[in-house]
């Protein structure tokens, strides 16, 4: 694996333009972004969310020892999301690492949501006494509904290198070291809305050739964590893969942000010992003009709508 020496981190200063999706009006879909992967799509009758890392300990604390759900933050997350007392109707990781999974199941016990996934994730819910009639495994190409939402999966792959490779073949019962949230099932989703709204939720910057094949989706959300450390033919083969692929008419970057930091602070990108978002955005901008397709970045807690771009 490379070691990458640059100190500091990228400043989000020069994409500040970038943060103006419109906000969501009252009684339509919206998504909101709560930092890494974790989106609430909701349209004010049924909602999922993809993820649902609120957490989010400290590198101190993954590095040295083993985390578990902060039950503190996760309920002040849920407050902030503004569901106004329902619940998701499913909790959806898009893979298994801690920075995606490590609260799914808890979510999903305290709001009554279904835990949605692999082998993997069904048994991160088992470990945390989720019953199996509350965790629906899926595989490639299956579609399921929630309220006025369909989902369909597709394979992917996480973003090479992944640290924590392999499935959990065995319930995960928190805490535990951040090792024993090795990958899993990595999944491309579309969202799909009674109403005719659609999107491609990429959490991880990781593709696999033709697994989006004949889709279709208005738009992207595609998580871009570690990209700048790939090279410039990785990140175009993701881009034809994924954004292409579906045809997206308008990208959202997720996945660019510190997730060692808590959410009761301004997000900041990941350190250059991580990732490179400047070296991220100079391939991605490329792509986006030769694509006539506008890059935005969504805000921590809006309900925003980017269909009305669309």
């Amino acid at each position: 694996m490379a070691v990458h020496l640059k100190l500091g981190r990228p400043s989000l200063e020069p994409y500040r333009h970038k943060f103006h999706l419109p906000r969501a009006a009252d009684g339509r879909c919206s998504v909101t972004f709560a930092g890494v992967s974790t989106l609430l799509f909701d349209d004010g009758e049924s909602a999922v969310l993809f993820d649902g890392f609120f957490s989010r300990p400290s590198l101190a604390a993954v590095a040295l020892g083993k985390i578990a759900p902060n039950r503190q933050r996760i309920s002040i997350a849920l407050d902030r999301l503004g569901l106004g007392g329902r619940g998701p109707a499913a909790v959806v990781p898009v893979h298994t690492h801690f920075d995606h999974a490590l609260d799914s199941a808890h979510i999903a016990e305290r709001t009554g949501a279904t835990l949605v996934g692999g082998e993997s994730v069904a048994n991160i819910g088992r470990g945390a006494g989720l019953s199996e009639e509350r965790i629906q495994v899926v595989g490639h190409a299956d579609t399921v509904s929630f309220g006025n939402w369909t989902l369909r999966f597709a394979e992917s792959e996480h973003c090479p290198p992944d640290r924590f490779p392999g499935a959990i073949t065995e319930p995960l019962v928190p805490p535990a070291r951040a090792s024993a949230y090795r990958c899993g099932e990595a999944w491309s989703v579309l969202v799909e809305h009674v109403g005719g709204r659609s999107a491609l939720v990429q959490g991880s910057a990781g593709f696999v050739p033709g697994a989006l094949d004949g889709w279709s989706a208005a738009c992207a959300y595609l998580g871009v964590g570690m990209l700048g450390h790939r090279p410039h033919e990785y990140i175009a083969d993701y881009w034809t893969h994924t954004v292409r692929a579906v045809g997206a008419g308008h990208v959202v970057l997720t996945h660019w942000d510190d997730f060692f930091r808590s959410l009761d602070r301004p997000l900041r990108a990941t350190a250059y010992a991580g990732d490179d978002l400047n070296a991220t955005m100079r391939v991605l901008s490329e792509l986006s003009a030769d694509s006539a397709v506008p890059l935005h970045f969504p805000r921590v807690w809006e309900r925003e709508d980017l269909w009305a771009l669309v």
